[in-house]
């Protein structure tokens, strides 16, 4: 986890982060729910680099309102490293911010198959560079949570903040 008791909060050094170097973020959220949403807005001056959050549970509405494409979700459904990757672009791209940030998963207690077993959750960080610079990109990281639906849940929020955070120091 990205938190120690020795550190501020996740969710106030990813502020910080933002805010420093002037970029902005959209969300787009899946089994999180808007908790990393919910995170971020948690600090205050959060407006200055929070731009949206959209969150999607149903399988449509990853096609209507994130972005994921036909294609994708037939071949991989919703919780893959396809669909994360194109949900945080999507968020990126409607917003027009620096960042794209999502996560989506299966959090149990139901819902897991064989191939993606409750816990399995991926998350996307979607970078948007200058036009014609070819540094935009995305990366997605693939995680295996364990503990109940909540602990997952709050853990994938703050992991999904952490790989945001990572990014935004590295550039």
């Amino acid at each position: 986890m990205y938190m120690s008791t020795e550190e501020e909060p996740i969710e106030r050094r990813v502020g910080e982060a933002l805010s420093t170097t002037g970029a902005t973020v959209a969300l787009a959220e899946s089994c999180t729910g808007g908790l990393i949403a919910s995170l971020l807005t948690d600090v205050p001056g959060a407006s200055e680099y929070v731009d949206r959050s959209l969150v999607a549970y149903a399988y449509d509405a990853h096609r209507t309102l994130l972005g994921v494409s036909r294609e994708t979700l037939d071949t991989h459904g919703t919780v893959s490293e396809a669909s994360a990757n194109q949900m945080a672009r999507a968020a990126r791209d409607g917003a027009d911010t620096t960042w794209g940030l999502a996560a989506t998963g299966v959090l149990g207690p139901g819902g897991g198959t064989p191939q993606k077993p409750v816990g399995t959750a991926f998350v996307a960080v979607a970078y948007a560079g200058e036009w014609g610079s070819g540094t935009s990109g995305t990366s997605v990281a693939r995680y295996t949570l364990d503990g109940d639906r909540r602990e997952m849940k709050e853990r994938l929020a703050r992991e999904a903040l952490g790989d945001l955070h990572e990014a935004v120091l590295a550039r």
